[in-house]
């Protein structure tokens, strides 16, 4: 019963009574029964859109039980709920109600998917790392001048700042999402990517100095 349910596409903005002109901003502010209705019927919409996400993304989570992947889309559902409940001044009625909330259900289930994938895992060191792109280059046939780029590459990642090195090495060649390295380091989304950004233009700007051509990705060209 729970993998049908999970498996099963959620409803779409066009459905009937979930989109249209009713006026759910309006409806989700007032007091009484006709406020709490409408939280429990955006509650209900925002749980199918959560287990449609949490199903399409099982194969990450081989592990877990159908009662598990049912919390994380009740966990999904209530957060989703209360940032939109938070931001309904951002509402500006560009697109149906409900299209603009699914994406709150859809983008917290794959974050929980992605927090419960790396639970107990921990972050990889380093060294794994720059073995894996070493190996990946010698399986590649690169060449001598592909291994001075590399041998380069992690002279100047070496030189970074700590952060800017873990982040890098996090996320740029581990493969970390970013909101599990977020929680772990206790940081934001928005500071980690600032924090990559900054080491990659870092990283253009030393390689370029000794005389590597390098593109915007930070790759030869």
């Amino acid at each position: 019963m729970a993998t049908a349910l999970m498996t099963a596409p959620p409803p779409t903005p066009a459905d009937p009574g979930t989109a249209g002109s009713r006026p759910w901003v309006e409806d989700l502010r007032a007091d009484g029964p006709r406020g709490q209705a409408a939280v429990a019927e955006l509650h209900a919409l925002l749980l199918k859109a959560a287990r449609f996400e949490v199903g399409r993304r099982v194969a990450e989570l081989s592990h877990l039980r159908g009662g598990d992947q049912e919390d994380l889309a009740q966990q999904a559902a209530d957060d989703a709920l209360m940032a939109i409940l938070r931001k309904l001044d951002q509402f500006r009625g560009e697109s149906r109600f409900t299209t603009w909330a699914y994406k709150f259900a859809l983008l917290e289930a794959a974050v929980k998917v992605r927090r419960r994938a790396w639970q107990g895992r921990e972050i990889p060191l380093e060294d794994e790392a720059w073995s894996a792109l070493a190996d990946a280059g010698a399986h590649a046939g690169r060449g001598a001048e592909d291994a001075e780029l590399f041998a380069a590459l992690r002279g100047e990642i070496e030189r970074l700042g700590q952060r800017q090195r873990e982040v890098l090495v996090a996320l740029a060649l581990n493969g970390v999402p970013i909101d599990v390295l977020a929680e772990r380091l206790g940081s934001t989304r928005g500071a980690l990517y600032k924090n990559l950004h900054d080491a990659r233009r870092n990283l253009r700007a030393a390689l370029a100095a000794r005389g590597f051509r390098v593109g915007a990705g930070g790759e030869e060209e």
